[in-house]
């Protein structure tokens, strides 16, 4: 009996946010400060996006999970200021203000609520670090509105670039809100910002509105007593703070609305109003105005300085810009993928030549006559086709992720594919999947299982079978480079993103319910631990290895049976409809098609052998090899790569997956041979 785990308890915080208790989160701010990136960086694979009604200002909204949580994030039309609104910026204050939910005071309009959803739970700031003091403004405008809120002080790396230094906890407490330092562009902070917005909406507290200044309050005195009624309150449903500044200041808007629901006060209100005008050295709305401008360059004079500590550019601040600026950011990719290739082409097949290649060498040497010799031959196959497996390629790609996960840089390749992956609806934490399909499509598969979940690990595991594993890339290299030459492997494989790209889209086609985002983390960088490595990658392995193993070897004594009872003929018959009527190949390759499915290597020598040549452009011109390489490269999943989708997918999207492969195969390679005779037709 295996041993039993000892229990965890894991805290979960309360009341947990999920499903139709989920969150709603608005981003607004001043035009540029990031809040768009900081949306599309956690944005889910399916975004609503529409107009606020009677504007053309678009907004954008999905679901974002956050830990055990789960948000609606919104993110609004650029605004300025809150007094005196245009009509199209007017809509996104009544949605901060109100959302769908209709005050008396908006009964009369005829148009629909702003936008199709509640008013926010929160609101999150998205404030320019390196331009802090004409964003604070809007921020002192906002602490009126009487709603949890949280600040993200965005483009940390251009305030530092341009020497400022800024007192986060003096500014948050100055404020009276949280403030989390990020850097959208690059991801940093971004995990922080929605866990502490969760966390404030949790403990329900909202920020306090600065006091106006002593003079200013002294004269709006009378006005504020005027204007503290119960049935004024009820029917603008706003705190009184932002109100008796709203009209203090006559925006048009409130003006109007009192008028329209209280014209017996309003002559009073207007009167108590031009009292205080006339207690100001300027007009009352200019010295609102001038005395929020003064109370935010006092709170920047507060926690900002020029100069600072000078922070030398560590080799992280380096390894950050290659992994995750968007200038250099697929570079980094693209040399993490040249490391994978290198370990796929080089160091595995070297351990292949070390290991497994001898003991295939050993055992050609047994050649059994008997039914039990056949089947023991199959066992041993099976065993062996496992080796093959784990010890040259698993294991090393296995080792070599969980390394760089430990050293925290799949996370960011995972932040930057994601945008990328969106478009074929899944998310960039799959990147290192797809990227150790590229050594075997089993272990891929089975990361994809651990990984994700639904709708999402059924459409990964589908996708990664179509990723050219080493065996492929092994026939491909062999045959597509000696024949075709360079061009024809290169556009083997890009055919290879191609199709994996569309089928995502085709997977994904008229879904609206999809899986919400994800916030990911960027962790600090930091060395892997031998034993922390060993461990997890033997966690990531072992499961594949108990999964794949029966099966292989049950297929192997198949396989290993056809062939002794001479079933050749008879496959080869079977296939005549593949090779001969869709492909237009030779007959004898239906056995190495069949064959095939053990392990894919074996389709290479198995041409060799049914062609009886190592030449095999003396019986196919150059458009039957490449239709058979294009068929081998996307036909039926090998065994293990079966089995170990039976496990974790199921029978039903296993044989999906089967059927899939099929007719993919035949479709991209008939289209390409029936395109190839045709431009050779042409003379092309």
């Amino acid at each position: 009996m295996p041993k039993c785990l000892p229990e965890q308890v894991v805290p979960i915080n309360s009341p947990l946010y999920r499903g139709e208790n989920r969150l709603l989160i608005a981003l607004t701010g001043l035009a540029n400060s990031g809040k768009t990136t900081i949306f599309e960086n956690v944005a889910s694979t399916f975004v609503r996006a529409g107009e606020l009604t009677g504007t053309h200002r678009p907004y954008q909204e999905c679901s974002v999970q956050v830990g055990l949580d789960e948000i609606s994030l919104v993110d609004l039309p650029d605004i300025d200021c809150l007094q005196h609104l245009r009509r199209d910026d007017l809509a996104a204050l009544k949605y901060l203000l109100w959302g769908n939910e209709r005050p008396p005071v908006s009964i009369h309009e005829t148009q629909e609520p702003p936008a199709p959803f509640a008013p926010p739970d929160l609101i999150i700031q998205v404030v320019d670090a390196s331009s802090l003091e004409r964003h604070l403004e809007l921020t002192l405008e906002l602490a009126q509105l009487g709603r949890p809120m949280v600040i993200a002080l965005n483009r940390m790396d251009e305030a530092r670039r341009k020497n400022l230094t800024i007192n986060i906890e003096s500014l948050s407490q100055l404020v009276g809100v949280p403030v989390i330092p990020t850097t959208a562009i690059t991801g940093h902070g971004i995990w922080e910002l929605f866990t502490t917005a969760i966390d404030t909406v949790r403990t329900q507290v909202c920020p306090l509105p600065l006091a106006p200044s002593e003079y200013l309050a002294k004269a709006l005195t009378p006005l504020n007593h005027a204007l503290n009624k119960r049935d004024i309150h009820t029917a603008f449903r706003v705190p009184h703070a932002f109100l008796l500044q709203q009209v203090a200041a006559e925006d048009h808007y409130f003006i109007s609305e009192i008028q329209h629901h209280f014209p017996d006060r309003l002559t009073e209100l207007l009167q108590l109003r031009d009292v205080a005008d006339e207690q100001t050295p300027r007009s009352l709305a200019e010295e609102i105005h001038a005395d929020r401008h003064h109370q935010a360059a006092t709170l920047f004079e507060k926690v900002t300085r020029i100069g600072g500590p000078y922070e030398k550019r560590s080799w992280r601040y380096f390894l950050d810009e290659l992994f995750l600026d968007p200038r250099w950011g697929l570079f980094g990719s693209l040399a993490i993928f040249a490391v994978i290739l290198f370990m796929v082409f080089e160091v595995s097949a070297w351990l292949d030549t070390l290991t497994i290649a001898p003991l295939i060498e050993y055992t050609e040497q047994w050649q059994p006559s008997s039914i039990s010799g056949i089947v023991g031959r199959g066992v041993v196959d099976g065993i062996i086709g496992m080796m093959g497996i784990v010890i040259p390629y698993m294991l090393p790609l296995v080792i070599l992720l969980v390394s760089l996960e430990q050293c925290g840089i799949m996370q960011r390749i995972a932040f930057v594919m994601d945008r990328g992956f969106h478009h074929i609806g899944l998310r960039g934490g799959t990147a290192a999947s797809f990227l150790l399909g590229l050594g075997c499509n089993v272990p891929a598969i089975a990361s994809v299982a651990a990984a994700s979940k639904g709708r999402e690990r059924v459409i990964a595991s589908l996708l990664i079978t179509f990723v050219p594993c080493s065996a492929r890339s092994a026939i491909i290299l062999a045959i597509a480079g000696k024949y075709l030459g360079g061009v024809g492997v290169f556009i083997i494989f890009i055919a290879t993103i191609v199709v994996i790209a569309l089928l995502g889209r085709l997977l994904n086609g008229g879904k609206t319910k999809t899986r919400p985002g994800v916030v990911q983390a960027i962790p600090a960088f930091a060395l892997p631990r031998p034993k922390t490595v060993l461990r997890e990658s033997w966690s990531r392995s072992q499961d594949v290895i108990t999964t794949v193993t029966p099966l292989l070897i049950a297929g192997s004594i198949v396989l290993a049976l056809l062939a002794y009872f001479g079933a050749d003929q008879i496959i080869n018959t079977v296939f005549i409809p593949i090779t001969d009527w869709c492909l237009g190949l030779p007959v004898v390759l239906g056995v190495p098609i069949l064959f095939g499915i053990l392990r894919k290597e074996l389709s290479l020598l198995m041409i060799y052998q049914a062609l009886g040549t190592f030449e095999i452009d003396l019986h196919m011109n150059w458009i039957q090899i490449s239709t058979f390489l294009l068929f081998l490269t996307f036909y039926i999943p090998c065994l293990s790569t079966v089995a170990i989708m039976l496990r974790t997918v199921g029978r039903k999207y296993a044989a999906y997956s089967i059927a899939l492969s099929a007719i993919v195969a035949l479709f991209i390679s008939t289209i390409a041979r029936g395109l190839m005779h045709t431009s050779q037709f042409f003379g092309v």
